[in-house]
């Protein structure tokens, strides 16, 4: 059983990125952004309720206050600032999802700070802190390894990337260097098949690394996000993965 992700809502006023409405036929959870990357009200409600029209499962997708860098620069914020700026990402989200008839299901850090988290504790807590007061119910998505497991006792999710390179220590390949994210259609369905059935990913030096994910994410803003998730999640079901999502 996995789960299939994708980052959505990520425009801005006049500004669209990907085709939300075609990965929503395809995902099983929709990672939407609150604002502080990505995304205004009017979006926001629209994917809400796109959403709950289609049985998509809404996760808050957080992310330092950087519109301009979209979420992709590296902050250093202060801890009782990223708390209460999380924090009131994560309201914003639900409110509007729950004008819509949904809700918040979970919790998955964009960007910088997605990578952040994985190896700082103090900025890992401040995350883990703002989930605990708004609902400590809601799981957080996380790569394998995160020191979150170090700092919190909230639900913690594994998720791997089928469109992104692997470094051998398990973390994700810099965006700033060449072939960080792979685009080739099957190429992408046959690490997430792997990922999926066998638990493993070729890192980029050609050794394996153990993932044990729960959930596989398609990022939205991929040139071809919508044939590459249906590709991948053709594959899975083929291969006789049920693709459900975990909240």
């Amino acid at each position: 059983m996995i789960d299939l992700n994708a980052d959505l809502g990520e425009g801005f006023g006049p500004w669209r990125l990907g085709d939300d409405l075609a990965l929503m036929s395809v995902i099983t959870s929709a990672n939407v952004a609150c604002g502080f990357h990505a995304g205004d009200p009017l979006i926001l409600r629209r994917t809400c309720a796109a959403a709950v029209e289609r049985g998509v499962v809404i996760g808050a997708q957080v992310s330092y206050r950087d519109l301009a860098g979209f979420g992709r620069r590296e902050m250093d914020v202060a801890a009782e600032e990223l708390t209460a700026e999380v924090l009131y990402q994560i309201a914003a989200l639900d409110g509007i999802a729950r004008a819509e008839g949904g809700r918040v299901r979970y919790v998955k850090p964009h960007g910088a700070l997605y990578n952040r988290i994985v190896r700082d504790p103090v900025q890992a807590a401040a995350v883990a802190a703002a989930v605990a007061a708004y609902d400590p119910t809601l799981p957080v998505l996380t790569l394998p390894g995160s020191v979150l497991h170090e700092v919190t006792d909230l639900t913690i999710v594994h998720e791997c990337f089928a469109d992104r390179a692997y470094t051998p220590a398990g973390t994700l390949v810099s965006r700033r260097e060449p072939g960080a994210v792979i685009h080739d259609a099957e190429r992408v369905t046959r690490r997430a098949l792997r990922m999926a059935v066998d638990g493993v990913v070729e890192a980029v030096d050609g050794t394996e690394v153990r993932i044990d994910a729960r959930s596989i994410c398609v990022h939205g803003d991929t040139p071809g996000a919508v044939e590459l998730a249906r590709s991948v999640r053709e594959a899975l079901e083929k291969a006789g993965v049920t693709v459900e999502s975990f909240a």
